[in-house]
């Protein structure tokens, strides 16, 4: 099978993790590289691959099959839509937008045009989440009540160095949160409703740098979420499960799962579970559930392939990347008026087929 041409947009940190397994997937080529900056174009020419500043310089002959998008958030539905109107299959970095209203213009652009759009929550495709899932709907923890997760890190102040970072549409609900809330939505359905509050009492930047969130769903699970970048800790996805070799990894947790009958932690899928009617004056059973570990990313690509070849539909499709994006803007809208929000507040939150 010939390997299929795939460009990636914009050569930050995430756009060159995707480049690389672009150009080590057997299945793939890395076609080009469009990012308009000095950088993007001095990364491009040092692997060999044409540099292009934006998209509409490429020849129509020389398009490639796919494209991944990893530019600054504020820039994904305008990237997005340029390449829906060219017909070419995009996997668009997350969020899938930093508005609502424009993430749903794109979502019934691509569906009208018929161009799938995969959205780039990658941690769907972690073998170990996919193990998670089993666990959970498999009923072994019984009803699940309640779920933890924290996202502690330390970000370098120079990470602040580029500008979008620390504008709206950036921080680390937008940034990171969003990962974790689209996995509690994967593992536990639909949000009914936020409860949230922020805080940039350590840096003041335009953008929080810390957030607690509740999170009621539709099934009645509970759920909190604490995120924090300015916090010197080990307790987050990054931190614990060695998805990227560029960070430390230490042997914690960043989710906690509880169920009626057995808890779950993850990332090292350690379950306790009671061998007998549940009773905390007993002890509990501790098992270590095996999966086989494979890096997310190159799962995804070969998912992304397999979607641009029109023999797969996209597991995080758009409408999937707008529903999670509709979480999000609910904690920030909590955020800024202290009160809950309910995502039934359809008005609030258009339909793509609508717009």
């Amino acid at each position: 099978m010939k390997p299929l041409e795939i460009a990636v947009m914009g050569a930050g940190l995430i756009g060159r993790r995707h480049a690389e397994r672009v150009m080590s997937e057997p299945g793939t080529v890395l076609s080009a590289v469009i990012d308009p900056s000095a950088a993007g174009r001095d990364f491009a020419q040092g692997a060999g691959i044409r540099w292009y500043a934006n998209f509409q310089d490429i020849s129509i002959e020389d398009r490639p099959d796919g494209v991944i998008v990893a530019t600054p958030n504020q820039l994904h539905v305008e990237n997005g839509m340029e390449l829906v109107a060219a017909g070419i299959p995009v996997l668009l970095e997350k969020p899938i937008a930093d508005d609502v209203d424009a993430a749903a213009r794109l979502v019934a652009a691509g569906e009208r045009a018929g161009v799938p759009i995969l959205v780039g929550h990658h941690r769907r495709h972690n073998p170990m989440i996919q193990a998670a899932k089993q666990i959970v709907d498999g009923g072994r923890l019984g009803q699940i009540v309640t779920v933890h997760g924290t996202f502690w890190v330390a970000k370098p102040d120079d990470y602040f160095d580029i500008a979008w970072r620390r504008e709206a549409g950036a921080g680390p609900t937008f940034v990171n949160l969003i990962h974790d809330i689209d996995l509690f939505r994967f593992l536990f359905g639909d949000v009914d409703a936020v409860q949230a509050m922020e805080s940039h009492a350590v840096r003041h930047h335009a953008v929080e740098d810390s957030a607690v969130v509740s999170l009621r769903f539709a099934s009645g699970v509970l759920a909190t979420l604490n995120g924090s970048d300015a916090v010197a800790a080990p307790w987050s996805w990054e931190a614990t499960t060695g998805e990227n070799p560029a960070f430390p990894r230490y042997d914690q947790f960043c989710y906690q799962i509880g169920g009626t009958k057995g808890s779950l932690g993850i990332p090292d899928l350690t379950l306790w579970t009671s061998t007998s009617k549940p009773n905390w004056l007993e002890p509990l059973a501790e098992e270590r559930v095996p999966y086989a570990a494979a890096d997310p990313l190159c799962v995804q690509l070969r998912h992304f392939c397999d979607v641009v070849r029109g023999d797969a539909s996209p597991l995080v499709s758009g409408r999937e990347g707008l529903a999670t994006l509709r979480v999000v803007e609910a904690i920030k809208r909590s955020a800024r008026s202290g009160q809950m929000i309910r995502l039934s507040d359809v008005s609030a939150f258009p339909d793509p087929q609508k717009v």
